[in-house]
């Protein structure tokens, strides 16, 4: 068979439905790797795709996916028993995104039989599913070479080793239970699985808080800061980062990295594919020296928790704080180090004697000066919530005030905080960029 040059994209094809939310609307995709299919043809990438899923989605896909520059649509296999559907409550990742993949436990993934050959093509990145990688290696020719993106369905590595020797690059997120399993506290046992796939590189996506390019030949290790916007959708943002950098890998890996996550914030901003096309190819004009010029934010995951943030808040059992629960799901969902006064020196009793008020504001003052930074949740315009952030102001500690209510727009809240706004994508956009700041300086 004829070789060719084009990338061939691996995994499954899904829908995804992203649930109505207040001030968006539901949203119908192509997903699965139809994602990094649209990144590939943003990125003016040829490629093709091999995929499983049920039989009603093959002529729909096909039709889609040649429209979107797809040069072959191969069907690898049936999906029976499950209508590959995700619903997804949360599609800007503020916290856990809550995948829902309907009758999951009743789906089987059948293989056509013979498979049909892969060996026209070179470049192949696989994103795993519930599918047996290992029965495609056969398929494809012997100078093949492979990139995996690992995500949800890999408990460990050990199914990839049928591909060592012929492994580019080992991609994984911090959302992915993969490194929820040997990277959450320690990137060097993470780092230690991946080698003995024996790939080039290893690309480590750290969400808002950029990504760490991995050189295992030299042991180089690159940071490629993330550039924080309002999040419209993050579903697919890090399957376009991984295949327009595998695309883009004849640049050297360095470069090719930097311009898989300039495609990814694009694809972050916009579900219009036409608008994505049109915003990566003049992002792509820029030079690599200009690009990394204009920085961004850079917060490892393993470097979250040494900052502290303090919570100022309502947070007491006989208030309705759901606002305030949530941003706290938020910042714990993303490593951060939440220091909660309430459960450190604990809820005062109804009504409180001079001494456990004196003896709790003594140690409260005290927790709020061993914090690095503050995150303030004034609901009902709460007095000691606005004290606490009167007092970090003076102390010149950061402070990110989300307010969902709208009650504390007044000129010293609003200007003394370093962010101030009713999104709460907004205020993690800030705490990343707050400590980020403080990284940098301490460097």
């Amino acid at each position: 068979m004829t070789r060719t040059d084009a990338v061939l994209i691996v995994g499954e094809l899904v829908v995804d439905f992203t649930l109505a939310q207040h001030g968006a609307k539901c949203k119908l995709r192509l997903g699965g790797v139809g994602h990094a299919a649209r990144g590939l043809w943003a990125a003016g990438l040829d490629y093709a795709v091999a995929a499983f899923c049920p039989q009603y989605l093959v002529d729909e896909a096909k039709s889609y996916l040649a429209k979107c520059g797809c040069k072959e649509f191969i069907w690898l296999g049936d999906v029976v028993g499950a209508p590959n559907v995700i619903l997804i409550g949360d599609a800007t990742e503020v916290s856990h995104q809550g995948y829902e993949d309907l009758m999951r436990n009743t789906k089987v993934v059948k293989f056509h039989d013979p498979l049909p050959s892969l060996d026209a093509y070179q470049k192949v990145v696989v994103f795993p599913g519930r599918f047996d990688i290992s029965a495609l290696s056969g398929a494809f020719s012997k100078d093949a070479r492979f990139s995996f993106d690992v995500a949800y369905d890999l408990e460990d590595l050990s199914s990839l080793m049928t591909f060592n020797g012929r492994v580019q690059a080992v991609i994984i997120s911090t959302s992915s239970s993969l490194f929820d399993a040997l990277g959450r506290f320690d990137v060097d046992g993470l780092i230690d699985a991946v080698k003995t796939l024996s790939p080039e590189v290893f690309l480590l996506k750290e969400n808002r808080g950029g990504s760490r390019l991995f050189d295992l030949r030299d042991g180089g290790v690159e940071e490629i800061p993330a550039t924080l916007g309002k999040t419209v959708n993050s579903v697919g943002v890090g399957d376009v980062y991984s295949s327009v950098m595998v695309g883009l890998s004849h640049m050297g890996w360095t470069e090719a990295a930097w311009r898989g996550c300039q495609a990814a914030t694009v694809y972050s901003q916009s579900t219009f594919p036409d608008d994505i096309k049109r915003d990566v190819e003049r992002g792509f004009r820029l030079s690599l020296d200009v690009l990394q010029a204009l920085g961004g934010t850079m917060l490892p995951w393993h470097d979250r928790p040494r900052y502290s943030i303090y919570l100022a808040g309502p947070d007491v059992s006989y208030v309705e704080k759901q606002e305030l629960d949530r941003a706290v799901d938020s910042l714990t969902y993303h490593n951060f180090r939440v220091r909660r006064p309430i459960l450190e020196n604990g809820e005062l009793k109804r009504p409180a004697s001079q001494g456990d008020l004196r003896r709790t504001y003594l140690m409260d003052c005290q927790l709020l000066k061993e914090c690095d930074a503050v995150f303030a949740v004034p609901l009902d315009r709460d007095a000691g919530t606005l004290v606490e952030i009167g007092m970090a102001i003076e102390m010149g500690k950061p402070v990110i005030t989300y307010d969902p209510r709208q009650e504390n727009e007044n000129t010293m809240v609003v200007v003394g905080s370093s962010v101030y706004s009713a999104d709460l994508d907004a205020c993690l956009n800030g705490t990343f960029d707050t400590l980020a700041k403080l990284r940098a300086e301490s460097q």
